[in-house]
């Protein structure tokens, strides 16, 4: 099994481009439901070997899971299992997939966490904390403000955010905004966001700082990331996430992860009246279904497309 595991780990990387913590993530999952299932088998007297896969093993290992892990934990694993079942089916190792009978546990489906706006406005412009000029902890402050300004100004989700390139941003001619290119999105998709002139002051300043972020023994920075860390590496979505969550202390706000401020993005979009399709586009969802949770956080723009389009509501009164 493990020859099948390695050669599955291949195709993640070179035929699906699967991200890096999309492969962590699935080898993960494998390798625990190989244990389960060598360990189950042994007590058998039976080795491991695709031809073990069948829906009561299958059964049994999300049967060990419960208790233990979340709905959405459990299908995630299952999903890794699957997409395995599914490769052996191509390579000709098995004829069907035992996964495909097996149904995902139900999932809790919370609605998004979103910020109200003045929230997002006191994140965004909260004091800068005061440091030496051109220091790199100046240089710090500047990004940090950035990376809010970007998140909450384009959507993005904290993966794309570290991964943008310097050059990924082009600035739009005739306005005062600008162009995003994410790349390699969920889904390994590209899509272009535009930004406002915040985002674009806010990153126009950091740039201007960003030279200081270095490594301080060898004086060497990345070349092409946006935001580095103050070693002149590229910033890690963990590391994104503790500085967010740095400023949402200072600032007083509660709740203001990565993910917060996507959620929040798309609902004032929703709020001031743009089409979901239009967010669909933005936030880069595979299927609309995804973008129409936005509408259940987002009561008063449904009572304000009511009360502008339903014939009472526009009827104030009987005419005299």
């Amino acid at each position: 099994m493990d020859e099948y595991v390695a050669r599955f780990e291949r195709y993640l990387t070179g035929e699906r481009r699967a991200s890096p913590h999309t492969v962590r993530a699935y080898l993960g999952d494998l390798a625990e439901f190989v244990r389960f299932a060598e360990g189950r088998l042994a007590r058998a007297g039976r080795p491991f070997a695709p031809a073990s896969l069948d829906v009561p093993l299958l059964r049994s290992y999300l049967a060990s899971l419960f208790g233990n892990h979340e709905p959405a934990s459990i299908g995630r694993k299952l999903a890794s299992v699957r997409s395995f079942c599914r490769y052996l089916v191509r390579l000709g190792v098995i004829e069907d997939s035992p996964a495909r009978l097996v149904k995902s546990p139900k999932q809790k489906k919370p609605l998004p966490q979103v910020l109200p706006v003045d929230d997002v406005f006191r994140l965004c412009d909260r004091p800068a904390d005061r440091a030496p000029a051109g220091s790199p902890a100046a240089a710090a402050v500047a990004r940090d403000h950035a990376i809010v300004e970007l998140l909450y100004g384009g959507g993005l989700r904290v993966s794309e955010c570290v991964g943008l390139d310097r050059d990924d941003l082009e600035r739009h001619d005739g306005g005062a905004g600008a162009l995003v290119r994410v790349r390699g999105g969920k889904g390994r998709k590209d899509r272009i966001v535009p930004i406002g002139s915040k985002a674009v002051a806010a990153v126009a300043e950091y740039l201007a700082v960003r030279p200081a972020l270095r490594d301080p023994r060898t004086g060497r920075q990345h070349d092409r990331a946006l935001f580095l860390n103050q070693r002149g590496g590229r910033l890690t979505p963990r590391s994104m996430a503790r500085h967010l969550l740095r400023d949402e202390i200072k600032s007083g706000v509660r709740a203001a992860s990565p993910h917060a401020l996507r959620h929040s993005f798309a609902t004032h979009l929703l709020d001031g009246g743009a089409d979901l399709r239009s967010i669909q586009e933005l936030l880069g969802h595979q299927s609309l279904a995804t973008t129409q949770r936005y509408t259940h956080v987002s009561i008063d723009h449904l009572m304000d497309v009511y009360d502008r389009a339903h014939p009472h509501a526009r009827n104030k009164g009987p005419k005299r």
